[in-house]
Protein backbone atom coordinates (compact mmCIF):
# COMPACT_ATOMS: atom_id res chain seq x y z
CA UNK A 1 0.00 0.00 0.00
CA UNK A 2 1.56 3.37 -1.02
CA UNK A 3 1.70 5.40 2.43
CA UNK A 4 1.92 8.96 0.50
CA UNK A 5 -1.48 8.48 -0.91
CA UNK A 6 -3.88 9.63 1.85
CA UNK A 7 -7.19 7.72 3.11
CA UNK A 8 -9.12 10.97 3.00
CA UNK A 9 -9.30 11.42 -1.16
CA UNK A 10 -10.52 13.99 -3.39
CA UNK A 11 -14.00 13.18 -2.57
CA UNK A 12 -13.86 15.23 0.71
CA UNK A 13 -13.05 18.23 -1.05
CA UNK A 14 -16.81 16.91 -3.25
CA UNK A 15 -13.91 16.46 -6.13
CA UNK A 16 -15.24 14.20 -8.68
CA UNK A 17 -12.64 13.86 -11.92
CA UNK A 18 -11.65 11.39 -13.92
CA UNK A 19 -8.24 12.30 -13.95
CA UNK A 20 -5.18 9.76 -13.06
CA UNK A 21 -4.26 11.23 -9.72
CA UNK A 22 -0.81 12.00 -8.59
CA UNK A 23 -0.18 11.98 -4.90
CA UNK A 24 2.31 13.56 -2.69
CA UNK A 25 4.87 13.16 -6.01
CA UNK A 26 8.56 13.66 -4.80
CA UNK A 27 10.95 16.18 -6.31
CA UNK A 28 12.31 13.80 -8.94
CA UNK A 29 9.19 12.07 -10.07
CA UNK A 30 7.85 15.93 -10.40
CA UNK A 31 10.72 16.87 -12.68
CA UNK A 32 10.37 14.07 -14.76
CA UNK A 33 6.68 14.23 -15.85
CA UNK A 34 7.08 17.98 -16.25
CA UNK A 35 9.73 17.50 -18.83
CA UNK A 36 7.94 14.40 -20.03
CA UNK A 37 5.04 16.54 -20.55
CA UNK A 38 6.71 19.57 -22.08
CA UNK A 39 6.22 21.98 -19.02
CA UNK A 40 10.07 23.10 -18.49
CA UNK A 41 13.83 21.60 -19.82
CA UNK A 42 16.53 20.92 -17.00
CA UNK A 43 19.41 23.19 -17.78
CA UNK A 44 23.05 22.02 -17.79
CA UNK A 45 23.03 21.92 -14.00
CA UNK A 46 20.17 20.18 -13.30
CA UNK A 47 17.64 22.99 -12.09
CA UNK A 48 14.10 22.14 -13.88
CA UNK A 49 13.79 25.67 -16.13
CA UNK A 50 9.96 26.76 -16.86
CA UNK A 51 8.53 30.17 -18.31
CA UNK A 52 5.48 31.58 -16.95
CA UNK A 53 4.20 33.13 -19.87
CA UNK A 54 2.02 36.84 -19.98
CA UNK A 55 2.14 36.09 -15.91
CA UNK A 56 5.74 36.85 -14.72
CA UNK A 57 4.41 38.29 -11.25
CA UNK A 58 1.00 38.36 -9.17
CA UNK A 59 -2.32 40.09 -10.19
CA UNK A 60 -3.13 41.67 -7.86
CA UNK A 61 -6.31 43.37 -9.07
CA UNK A 62 -7.53 40.03 -10.14
CA UNK A 63 -7.72 38.93 -6.61
CA UNK A 64 -10.45 38.55 -4.33
CA UNK A 65 -12.29 37.56 -1.33
CA UNK A 66 -15.51 36.54 -0.81
CA UNK A 67 -17.53 38.73 0.88
CA UNK A 68 -20.09 36.94 3.32
CA UNK A 69 -21.18 36.86 7.13
CA UNK A 70 -17.62 35.73 7.76
CA UNK A 71 -15.28 37.89 6.31
CA UNK A 72 -17.97 41.05 6.01
CA UNK A 73 -16.52 42.72 9.40
CA UNK A 74 -13.40 40.95 9.73
CA UNK A 75 -11.74 41.76 6.78
CA UNK A 76 -10.74 45.43 5.65
CA UNK A 77 -12.19 45.97 2.31
CA UNK A 78 -10.78 48.61 -0.04
CA UNK A 79 -8.14 48.30 -3.14
CA UNK A 80 -5.72 45.76 -1.84
CA UNK A 81 -9.18 43.41 -0.31
CA UNK A 82 -11.54 43.54 -3.20
CA UNK A 83 -15.33 41.58 -2.39
CA UNK A 84 -16.59 39.01 -4.93
CA UNK A 85 -20.14 38.02 -4.38
CA UNK A 86 -21.20 34.44 -2.49
CA UNK A 87 -22.94 33.84 -6.20
CA UNK A 88 -20.33 35.00 -8.23
CA UNK A 89 -18.09 32.40 -6.55
CA UNK A 90 -20.98 29.97 -6.55
CA UNK A 91 -20.64 29.99 -10.30
CA UNK A 92 -16.73 30.22 -10.28
CA UNK A 93 -16.47 27.19 -8.06
CA UNK A 94 -19.09 25.04 -10.16
CA UNK A 95 -16.99 25.51 -12.99
CA UNK A 96 -13.55 24.68 -11.76
CA UNK A 97 -15.55 21.35 -10.74
CA UNK A 98 -16.59 20.91 -14.36
CA UNK A 99 -13.03 21.54 -15.42
CA UNK A 100 -11.28 19.15 -12.81
CA UNK A 101 -13.83 16.51 -13.77
CA UNK A 102 -12.38 16.07 -17.50
CA UNK A 103 -8.74 16.36 -16.78
CA UNK A 104 -6.35 13.45 -18.04
CA UNK A 105 -3.71 14.32 -15.14
CA UNK A 106 -4.06 16.09 -11.79
CA UNK A 107 -1.12 16.28 -9.27
CA UNK A 108 -2.15 16.70 -5.63
CA UNK A 109 0.44 17.62 -2.37
CA UNK A 110 -0.88 17.63 1.01
CA UNK A 111 1.43 20.29 2.99
CA UNK A 112 1.34 22.02 6.40
CA UNK A 113 0.98 26.22 6.11
CA UNK A 114 3.78 27.28 9.25
CA UNK A 115 6.21 24.93 10.69
CA UNK A 116 5.27 25.40 14.67
CA UNK A 117 2.75 22.43 15.25
CA UNK A 118 0.39 24.63 16.94
CA UNK A 119 -0.04 27.11 14.46
CA UNK A 120 0.29 25.48 11.08
CA UNK A 121 -2.79 24.70 8.83
CA UNK A 122 -3.69 21.58 6.62
CA UNK A 123 -3.58 22.55 3.03
CA UNK A 124 -4.41 20.32 0.22
CA UNK A 125 -3.14 21.60 -3.45
CA UNK A 126 -4.07 20.66 -6.49
CA UNK A 127 -2.77 21.39 -9.62
CA UNK A 128 -3.14 20.50 -13.93
CA UNK A 129 0.76 21.37 -13.77
CA UNK A 130 3.62 18.76 -12.77
CA UNK A 131 5.72 21.66 -12.07
CA UNK A 132 3.48 23.85 -10.56
CA UNK A 133 3.30 20.81 -7.98
CA UNK A 134 6.70 20.86 -8.02
CA UNK A 135 6.82 23.99 -6.79
CA UNK A 136 4.30 24.27 -4.52
CA UNK A 137 5.82 20.97 -2.56
CA UNK A 138 9.24 22.97 -2.43
CA UNK A 139 7.28 26.27 -0.60
CA UNK A 140 5.11 24.65 1.46
CA UNK A 141 5.94 23.04 4.71
CA UNK A 142 6.49 18.69 4.03
CA UNK A 143 4.70 16.53 6.01
CA UNK A 144 6.61 13.13 6.99
CA UNK A 145 5.94 10.56 5.11
CA UNK A 146 3.86 8.93 7.91
CA UNK A 147 1.64 11.79 8.34
CA UNK A 148 0.24 11.83 5.05
CA UNK A 149 -1.70 8.58 5.40
CA UNK A 150 -4.29 10.14 7.66
CA UNK A 151 -4.02 13.87 6.30
CA UNK A 152 -6.99 15.56 6.50
CA UNK A 153 -6.83 18.92 4.68
CA UNK A 154 -8.56 22.17 6.17
CA UNK A 155 -8.13 24.10 3.87
CA UNK A 156 -7.82 23.32 -0.18
CA UNK A 157 -6.54 25.14 -3.04
CA UNK A 158 -7.03 24.42 -7.11
CA UNK A 159 -4.99 25.73 -9.45
CA UNK A 160 -5.85 25.94 -13.38
CA UNK A 161 -4.05 27.70 -15.45
CA UNK A 162 -5.79 26.75 -18.29
CA UNK A 163 -9.10 28.33 -16.88
CA UNK A 164 -10.52 31.03 -18.55
CA UNK A 165 -12.73 33.24 -15.86
CA UNK A 166 -15.59 34.90 -17.43
CA UNK A 167 -16.00 38.13 -15.87
CA UNK A 168 -20.16 38.60 -16.69
CA UNK A 169 -20.57 35.07 -14.85
CA UNK A 170 -17.94 35.08 -12.22
CA UNK A 171 -17.98 38.65 -11.31
CA UNK A 172 -14.03 39.16 -11.88
CA UNK A 173 -12.38 41.64 -13.78
CA UNK A 174 -10.65 39.82 -16.63
CA UNK A 175 -9.72 36.01 -17.63
CA UNK A 176 -7.59 35.51 -14.85
CA UNK A 177 -8.53 35.16 -11.08
CA UNK A 178 -7.81 34.16 -7.63
CA UNK A 179 -10.71 34.02 -5.29
CA UNK A 180 -10.42 33.22 -1.61
CA UNK A 181 -13.26 31.52 0.46
CA UNK A 182 -12.69 31.58 4.22
CA UNK A 183 -15.98 30.03 4.71
CA UNK A 184 -15.66 27.21 2.74
CA UNK A 185 -11.76 27.31 2.76
CA UNK A 186 -11.19 26.88 -0.96
CA UNK A 187 -8.86 29.36 -2.82
CA UNK A 188 -9.44 29.10 -6.70
CA UNK A 189 -6.71 30.08 -8.88
CA UNK A 190 -7.12 30.58 -12.37
CA UNK A 191 -5.81 32.08 -15.90
CA UNK A 192 -2.05 32.42 -14.90
CA UNK A 193 0.87 30.48 -15.28
CA UNK A 194 2.97 32.79 -12.24
CA UNK A 195 3.17 29.97 -9.38
CA UNK A 196 3.63 32.28 -6.59
CA UNK A 197 -0.24 33.24 -7.01
CA UNK A 198 -0.58 29.61 -4.99
CA UNK A 199 2.50 30.80 -2.02
CA UNK A 200 0.91 34.29 -1.45
CA UNK A 201 -2.36 32.36 -1.19
CA UNK A 202 -1.49 30.78 1.61
CA UNK A 203 -0.01 33.38 3.17
CA UNK A 204 -2.93 35.62 2.91
CA UNK A 205 -4.90 32.35 4.67
CA UNK A 206 -2.50 32.72 7.74
CA UNK A 207 -2.33 36.17 7.96
CA UNK A 208 -6.27 35.76 8.11
CA UNK A 209 -6.40 33.25 10.78
CA UNK A 210 -3.68 33.22 12.97
CA UNK A 211 -4.18 37.30 14.73
CA UNK A 212 -7.04 35.72 16.70
CA UNK A 213 -4.65 33.40 18.48
CA UNK A 214 -1.84 36.05 19.31
CA UNK A 215 0.06 35.16 17.13
CA UNK A 216 1.94 37.81 14.51
CA UNK A 217 2.36 36.74 10.36
CA UNK A 218 4.78 38.43 9.24
CA UNK A 219 5.99 39.58 5.62
CA UNK A 220 9.73 39.00 6.74
CA UNK A 221 12.95 37.07 6.80
CA UNK A 222 14.44 35.51 9.34
CA UNK A 223 17.67 34.51 10.38
CA UNK A 224 19.70 33.58 14.16
CA UNK A 225 23.02 33.13 15.76
CA UNK A 226 24.38 29.67 14.96
CA UNK A 227 23.81 28.77 18.62
CA UNK A 228 20.22 29.17 18.14
CA UNK A 229 19.89 32.96 19.77
CA UNK A 230 20.09 36.21 18.95
CA UNK A 231 16.98 36.03 16.03
CA UNK A 232 16.65 38.85 13.76
CA UNK A 233 13.17 39.37 12.03
CA UNK A 234 13.74 41.24 8.44
CA UNK A 235 10.80 43.42 7.08
CA UNK A 236 10.47 44.28 3.57
CA UNK A 237 8.46 43.77 0.29
CA UNK A 238 10.04 42.32 -2.84
CA UNK A 239 12.99 43.83 -3.91
CA UNK A 240 14.35 45.08 -0.73
CA UNK A 241 17.07 42.24 0.31
CA UNK A 242 14.95 40.10 2.90
CA UNK A 243 16.04 36.98 0.88
CA UNK A 244 19.73 38.04 0.15
CA UNK A 245 20.57 39.75 3.62
CA UNK A 246 19.03 36.54 5.39
CA UNK A 247 21.00 34.51 3.54
CA UNK A 248 24.14 34.97 5.37
CA UNK A 249 27.26 32.30 6.18
CA UNK A 250 27.72 33.93 9.71
CA UNK A 251 24.41 33.10 10.58
CA UNK A 252 21.56 30.54 10.67
CA UNK A 253 18.53 31.07 7.96
CA UNK A 254 14.84 30.59 9.36
CA UNK A 255 13.36 31.62 6.78
CA UNK A 256 13.30 34.17 3.50
CA UNK A 257 9.72 35.40 3.44
CA UNK A 258 6.69 34.56 5.80
CA UNK A 259 7.22 34.00 9.51
CA UNK A 260 4.86 33.97 12.69
CA UNK A 261 5.65 35.34 16.03
CA UNK A 262 4.59 33.09 18.76
CA UNK A 263 4.93 33.84 22.12
CA UNK A 264 8.23 31.13 22.22
CA UNK A 265 9.27 31.36 18.53
CA UNK A 266 9.52 32.63 15.25
CA UNK A 267 8.77 30.32 12.89
CA UNK A 268 8.72 29.84 9.54
CA UNK A 269 5.47 29.60 7.04
CA UNK A 270 7.20 27.36 4.42
CA UNK A 271 10.09 25.03 3.28
CA UNK A 272 11.58 26.82 0.85
CA UNK A 273 12.72 30.06 -0.38
CA UNK A 274 11.49 31.88 -3.90
CA UNK A 275 14.52 33.98 -4.73
CA UNK A 276 14.18 36.94 -7.56
CA UNK A 277 17.58 35.83 -10.07
CA UNK A 278 17.43 38.28 -12.18
CA UNK A 279 21.57 39.95 -12.25
CA UNK A 280 21.98 37.38 -9.37
CA UNK A 281 25.83 37.61 -8.21
CA UNK A 282 27.61 34.78 -7.24
CA UNK A 283 30.32 37.13 -5.61
CA UNK A 284 27.62 39.21 -4.00
CA UNK A 285 25.34 36.14 -2.90
CA UNK A 286 27.04 33.25 -3.39
CA UNK A 287 24.61 30.97 -1.13
CA UNK A 288 21.93 32.38 -3.33
CA UNK A 289 23.32 31.33 -6.52
CA UNK A 290 24.92 28.10 -5.88
CA UNK A 291 20.84 27.43 -5.80
CA UNK A 292 20.79 28.12 -9.45
CA UNK A 293 23.33 24.56 -10.26
CA UNK A 294 21.19 22.23 -7.70
CA UNK A 295 19.00 19.49 -9.32
CA UNK A 296 15.38 20.05 -7.64
CA UNK A 297 15.19 24.03 -8.02
CA UNK A 298 12.70 25.49 -10.18
CA UNK A 299 13.70 28.50 -12.49
CA UNK A 300 10.93 30.93 -13.58
CA UNK A 301 11.64 32.98 -16.56
CA UNK A 302 15.28 32.13 -16.49
CA UNK A 303 16.95 32.63 -20.29
CA UNK A 304 18.15 29.44 -21.05
CA UNK A 305 20.70 28.64 -23.95
CA UNK A 306 18.55 26.18 -26.34
CA UNK A 307 21.83 24.12 -27.08
CA UNK A 308 24.46 24.43 -23.75
CA UNK A 309 21.50 24.83 -21.35
CA UNK A 310 23.91 27.84 -19.94
CA UNK A 311 21.54 29.95 -17.91
CA UNK A 312 22.05 33.93 -18.64
CA UNK A 313 21.00 34.96 -14.92
CA UNK A 314 21.94 38.82 -16.94
CA UNK A 315 19.21 38.49 -19.58
CA UNK A 316 15.82 40.06 -18.17
CA UNK A 317 14.11 39.44 -21.88
CA UNK A 318 11.88 37.04 -20.78
CA UNK A 319 10.83 39.16 -17.36
CA UNK A 320 12.42 41.19 -15.08
CA UNK A 321 11.07 39.38 -12.19
CA UNK A 322 12.62 35.70 -12.40
CA UNK A 323 12.45 34.19 -9.86
CA UNK A 324 13.80 30.35 -8.64
CA UNK A 325 12.48 28.30 -5.91
CA UNK A 326 14.42 25.37 -4.24
CA UNK A 327 14.33 23.66 -0.77
CA UNK A 328 15.10 25.92 2.00
CA UNK A 329 18.14 23.15 3.14
CA UNK A 330 19.60 24.32 -0.21
CA UNK A 331 20.91 27.30 2.08
CA UNK A 332 23.97 26.36 4.08
CA UNK A 333 23.10 26.93 7.81
CA UNK A 334 19.54 26.58 7.98
CA UNK A 335 17.56 25.62 11.18
CA UNK A 336 16.59 22.00 11.59
CA UNK A 337 13.04 23.08 12.71
CA UNK A 338 13.00 26.40 10.62
CA UNK A 339 11.91 27.99 14.25
CA UNK A 340 14.23 30.07 16.23
CA UNK A 341 13.49 31.84 19.58
CA UNK A 342 11.60 35.46 20.32
CA UNK A 343 13.39 38.01 18.16
CA UNK A 344 16.29 40.49 19.44
CA UNK A 345 16.16 42.74 16.40
CA UNK A 346 13.75 43.78 13.91
CA UNK A 347 15.05 45.44 10.53
CA UNK A 348 12.64 47.17 8.52
CA UNK A 349 13.96 46.88 4.51
CA UNK A 350 12.87 49.63 2.02
CA UNK A 351 14.50 50.43 -0.91
CA UNK A 352 14.52 54.45 -1.16
CA UNK A 353 13.78 55.81 -4.14
CA UNK A 354 14.70 59.48 -3.34
CA UNK A 355 18.36 58.79 -2.27
CA UNK A 356 16.73 60.69 1.13
CA UNK A 357 17.19 57.80 4.00
CA UNK A 358 20.40 56.55 5.66
CA UNK A 359 21.30 53.04 5.21
CA UNK A 360 20.78 52.40 8.56
CA UNK A 361 19.17 54.19 11.29
CA UNK A 362 17.95 53.15 15.09
CA UNK A 363 13.86 53.74 15.92
CA UNK A 364 12.02 53.65 18.89
CA UNK A 365 9.01 51.49 19.50
CA UNK A 366 6.69 54.18 18.71
CA UNK A 367 8.71 54.58 15.45
CA UNK A 368 9.17 51.23 14.39
CA UNK A 369 5.22 51.06 14.67
CA UNK A 370 5.08 54.03 12.39
CA UNK A 371 7.10 52.94 9.91
CA UNK A 372 5.70 49.14 10.08
CA UNK A 373 2.50 50.45 8.89
CA UNK A 374 4.04 52.70 6.58
CA UNK A 375 5.69 50.32 4.91
CA UNK A 376 7.35 52.35 2.62
CA UNK A 377 10.00 51.50 -0.12
CA UNK A 378 10.13 51.54 -3.82
CA UNK A 379 7.96 49.05 -6.09
CA UNK A 380 11.03 48.11 -8.90
CA UNK A 381 9.59 47.04 -12.65
CA UNK A 382 8.43 43.44 -12.80
CA UNK A 383 7.22 42.49 -9.50
CA UNK A 384 3.92 43.18 -10.02
CA UNK A 385 2.18 43.39 -13.01
CA UNK A 386 1.69 46.53 -14.69
CA UNK A 387 4.71 48.04 -12.78
CA UNK A 388 7.07 48.76 -15.73
CA UNK A 389 9.18 51.69 -13.49
CA UNK A 390 10.31 52.53 -10.15
CA UNK A 391 7.94 54.51 -8.16
CA UNK A 392 7.87 55.12 -4.52
CA UNK A 393 5.04 53.38 -2.69
CA UNK A 394 3.63 52.75 1.05
CA UNK A 395 2.27 49.23 1.12
CA UNK A 396 0.69 48.69 4.77
CA UNK A 397 2.59 46.38 7.09
CA UNK A 398 5.52 46.19 4.12
CA UNK A 399 2.85 43.24 2.96
CA UNK A 400 -0.40 45.04 2.44
CA UNK A 401 -1.59 43.05 -1.12
CA UNK A 402 -1.68 40.24 1.75
CA UNK A 403 -3.12 41.15 4.68
CA UNK A 404 -6.56 40.42 5.17
CA UNK A 405 -7.51 42.14 8.33
CA UNK A 406 -6.97 45.87 9.15
CA UNK A 407 -3.54 47.00 9.70
CA UNK A 408 -4.29 48.22 13.28
CA UNK A 409 -4.50 44.69 14.16
CA UNK A 410 -1.03 44.08 12.89
CA UNK A 411 0.58 47.19 14.19
CA UNK A 412 -0.73 46.68 17.45
CA UNK A 413 0.44 42.54 17.45
CA UNK A 414 3.81 44.06 16.51
CA UNK A 415 3.93 46.72 19.09
CA UNK A 416 2.87 44.70 22.15
CA UNK A 417 5.66 42.30 21.20
CA UNK A 418 8.30 44.92 20.84
CA UNK A 419 7.32 46.32 24.19
CA UNK A 420 7.07 42.62 25.95
CA UNK A 421 10.57 41.59 24.61
CA UNK A 422 12.40 44.97 24.65
CA UNK A 423 13.44 44.52 20.99
CA UNK A 424 15.64 46.92 19.57
CA UNK A 425 14.25 48.37 15.81
CA UNK A 426 16.35 49.22 12.70
CA UNK A 427 15.35 50.98 9.79
CA UNK A 428 17.51 50.03 6.67
CA UNK A 429 17.81 51.76 3.21
CA UNK A 430 19.21 49.49 0.23
CA UNK A 431 17.71 51.67 -2.07
CA UNK A 432 19.70 54.76 -3.47
CA UNK A 433 22.69 57.26 -2.23
CA UNK A 434 24.28 59.90 -3.64
CA UNK A 435 21.10 60.96 -5.39
CA UNK A 436 17.54 59.81 -6.29
CA UNK A 437 16.67 56.96 -8.61
CA UNK A 438 18.35 57.53 -12.03
CA UNK A 439 20.79 59.84 -10.47
CA UNK A 440 22.86 58.20 -7.52
CA UNK A 441 23.51 54.37 -7.56
CA UNK A 442 22.27 51.40 -5.15
CA UNK A 443 23.56 51.38 -1.60
CA UNK A 444 26.59 48.76 -1.53
CA UNK A 445 25.76 45.45 -0.39
CA UNK A 446 28.92 45.31 1.44
CA UNK A 447 28.49 48.18 3.23
CA UNK A 448 24.61 47.57 3.94
CA UNK A 449 25.86 43.85 5.74
CA UNK A 450 28.63 45.57 7.72
CA UNK A 451 26.09 47.84 9.22
CA UNK A 452 23.43 45.05 9.76
CA UNK A 453 26.32 43.09 11.88
CA UNK A 454 27.32 45.78 13.81
CA UNK A 455 23.28 46.08 14.58
CA UNK A 456 23.08 42.16 15.06
CA UNK A 457 26.27 41.66 17.17
CA UNK A 458 25.14 45.14 19.62
CA UNK A 459 28.21 46.70 19.02
CA UNK A 460 26.05 49.43 17.14
CA UNK A 461 24.55 50.34 20.06
CA UNK A 462 27.86 51.52 21.46
CA UNK A 463 28.25 54.58 18.29
CA UNK A 464 27.54 58.23 18.54
CA UNK A 465 24.52 59.22 17.16
CA UNK A 466 22.61 62.31 15.53
CA UNK A 467 19.47 62.35 15.04
CA UNK A 468 18.02 63.13 11.43
CA UNK A 469 16.56 66.60 11.00
CA UNK A 470 13.52 65.37 8.71
CA UNK A 471 12.62 61.81 10.12
CA UNK A 472 13.88 62.08 14.26
CA UNK A 473 15.33 58.75 14.45
CA UNK A 474 18.83 57.87 15.27
CA UNK A 475 21.54 57.68 12.92
CA UNK A 476 25.26 56.13 13.58
CA UNK A 477 28.30 59.12 12.54
CA UNK A 478 30.47 56.72 12.06
CA UNK A 479 30.58 52.60 11.93
CA UNK A 480 33.99 50.69 11.77
CA UNK A 481 34.35 49.40 7.78
CA UNK A 482 31.91 51.62 6.60
CA UNK A 483 32.31 54.71 4.37
CA UNK A 484 30.95 57.62 7.02
CA UNK A 485 30.52 59.45 4.15
CA UNK A 486 27.11 57.54 2.97
CA UNK A 487 26.25 57.44 6.65
CA UNK A 488 24.45 61.00 5.64
CA UNK A 489 22.58 60.75 2.64
CA UNK A 490 22.54 64.90 2.30
CA UNK A 491 26.17 64.61 2.28
CA UNK A 492 26.40 62.28 -0.68
CA UNK A 493 24.07 64.50 -2.83
CA UNK A 494 25.70 67.24 -5.37
CA UNK A 495 23.59 69.65 -4.97
CA UNK A 496 22.09 69.54 -1.10
CA UNK A 497 19.33 72.23 -2.04
CA UNK A 498 18.06 69.50 -4.40
CA UNK A 499 18.48 66.65 -1.31
CA UNK A 500 15.94 69.26 0.89
CA UNK A 501 13.85 69.40 -1.51
CA UNK A 502 13.63 65.92 -2.78
CA UNK A 503 13.10 65.28 1.30
CA UNK A 504 10.46 67.72 1.82
CA UNK A 505 8.43 65.64 -0.79
CA UNK A 506 9.24 62.55 0.90
CA UNK A 507 7.99 63.79 4.27
CA UNK A 508 5.16 65.12 2.58
CA UNK A 509 4.17 61.74 1.08
CA UNK A 510 4.42 60.25 4.51
CA UNK A 511 2.40 62.64 6.33
CA UNK A 512 -0.27 61.97 3.72
CA UNK A 513 -0.26 58.12 3.36
CA UNK A 514 0.28 58.04 7.52
CA UNK A 515 -3.48 60.07 8.04
CA UNK A 516 -5.28 56.91 7.20
CA UNK A 517 -4.14 55.06 10.87
CA UNK A 518 -3.97 58.63 12.87
CA UNK A 519 -6.98 57.26 14.50
CA UNK A 520 -5.88 53.90 15.63
CA UNK A 521 -2.76 54.45 16.53
CA UNK A 522 -1.60 56.49 20.22
CA UNK A 523 0.16 60.29 20.45
CA UNK A 524 2.97 58.65 20.82
CA UNK A 525 3.38 57.19 17.43
CA UNK A 526 1.34 59.85 15.92
CA UNK A 527 4.50 62.32 17.08
CA UNK A 528 7.17 59.60 15.19
CA UNK A 529 5.87 60.95 12.03
CA UNK A 530 8.70 63.23 9.94
CA UNK A 531 8.72 66.94 9.98
CA UNK A 532 10.28 68.84 7.38
CA UNK A 533 13.47 70.26 9.19
CA UNK A 534 13.31 74.34 9.36
CA UNK A 535 16.98 74.56 8.40
CA UNK A 536 16.19 72.81 4.95
CA UNK A 537 13.13 74.45 3.49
Amino acid sequence: MNERIPEAGLEAQGIETRADLHWNLVTARLLEAAVARGEGKLSADGPLVVETGAHTGRSAQDKFIVRDAETDSTVWWGKTNKAMEPDHFAALKADFMKALRDKEDLYVQDLYGGSQPEHRVRVRVINELAWHNLFIRTMLVRPEEHELKGFQAEYTIIDLPSFRADPARHGTRSETVIAVNFSEKLILIGGTRYAGEMKKSVFGLLNYLLPTTGVMPMHCSANMAHDGGNTAVFFGLSGTGKTTLSADASRTLIGDDEHGWSDTAVFNFEGGCYAKMIRLSEDAEPEIFATTKRFGTVLENVVMDPVTRQLDLDDNSLAENSRGAYPLDFIPNTSEHNMGGVPENIVMLTADAYGILPPIAKLTPEQAMYHFLSGYTARVAGTEIGVTEPDATFSTCFGAPFMPRHPSVYGNLLKERIAKGGVDCWLVNTGWTGGKYGVGHRMPIKATRALLNAALDGSLNDAEFRTDPNFGFKVPVAVPGVDSAILDPRETWPDEAEYDATAARLVDLFVENFAQFADHVDEGVRQSAPRIAAQTV
